[in-house]
């Protein structure tokens, strides 16, 4: 078939497949179309070449349509009602769009049982979180966005504010510095970073024209344009306990207020989660001393109580004075 007509047959065999997986047995077509189908070629649009050898497509019956019994004739009786899978679906309630999860998709969406599971449901968001655009500046200068690392059942999801250069080379959130003091804190509870759901409020790297290096603060109007990506995330992968590391990250979830020194240790709560402020593991770099280190470490301990988690004698001495 010429290639006027490819794109024809490839769009029809489409649309059969979407009716096949939707639980359609059969189409109804006029009989005056399957006329036309059934005339030569020369007769319908042209002299064409000889068919190729028909491709392997999933077969889905074609059933003309019942033309109207004569009026003499007695019509058969019909079932008072439509097999079920056949039945009218109830309308849908209309619900208000998200900018974020009701963006068009531009690939296939996994099938229905894929979507089911938290992993898919994750991979389906990140694929649209590698596209946006909605922050021009950000998307112009990124080297990749940094959705998100982890175990999508976590019970405990950590959220910083935004990529650095590390994170914005690697594509993986926390990864330099204060990322590998992060990952040892997490070990100190007996977790692994593949347990837990790493994130933050930004996924792209602040943009720092005219710098070589350095970061810059998040601005509240990028953290709040790139929100929806976090909520839908917390949303699907539910966690017992969220953690907010530093205060950036900590006004991003709960707007201005209070210096972290003072949030840190006190339960608060986001989207129904209780969330532990606790200062940014790049303060603990810039800042030794052990009392700093023992105030991050009980936070953590309280996470790990509200988790029941087990808590070891040790663990419990950690940065404590001898």
């Amino acid at each position: 078939m010429n290639g006027t007509f490819d794109p024809l047959l490839d769009a029809t065999i489409r649309h059969l497949e979407t009716l096949r997986e939707r639980g359609v047995g059969h189409v109804n077509v006029s009989a005056e179309t399957l006329k036309a189908l059934r005339l030569p070629a020369s007769r319908v649009g042209g002299n064409l070449p000889p068919a190729k050898p028909e491709a392997a497509h999933p077969r889905i019956t074609i059933r003309p349509e019942r033309e109207p019994a004569p009026a003499n004739q007695t019509a058969s009786p019909t079932p008072t009602a439509p097999p079920a899978r056949f039945q009218a679906a109830p309308a849908a309630v209309e619900k208000p769009a998200n900018p974020i999860t009701d963006i068009p998709d531009t690939q296939p969406m996994p099938s229905s049982k894929a979507q089911k599971t938290k992993a898919a449901a994750i991979l389906a968001l990140q694929q649209k979180a590698l596209a946006c655009t909605r922050c021009a500046h950000l998307a112009a200068s990124r080297t990749q966005v940094v959705f998100g690392v982890g175990n999508p059942d976590a019970r405990l999801m950590l959220v910083g504010e935004a990529p650095g250069a590390d994170e914005d080379e690697q594509g993986e959130p926390f990864v330099g510095r204060a990322g590998q003091l992060l990952t040892k804190i997490i070990q100190a509870t007996g977790l692994d970073r593949g347990d837990i759901y790493i994130t933050n409020i930004l996924k792209c790297r602040p943009d720092t024209p005219g710098q070589d290096s350095g970061n810059r603060k998040p601005r509240p109007e990028e953290m709040e344009t790139c929100l929806p990506y976090l909520h839908s995330q917390i949303d699907i992968i539910k966690p017992g306990v969220l953690v907010a590391l530093g205060t950036v990250a900590v006004e991003g979830l709960m707007g201005p207020g209070d210096v972290i020194s003072n949030l840190r240790g006190k339960w608060l709560t986001y989207r129904g989660i209780p969330l532990m402020p606790t200062f940014h593991p790049a303060y603990l770099l810039r800042n030794q001393s052990l009392s700093i280190k023992r105030a991050v470490w009980e936070d953590f301990l309280q996470v790990m109580e509200k988790l029941e988690m087990p808590i070891s004698k040790r663990q419990r001495q950690f940065f404590l004075n001898a």
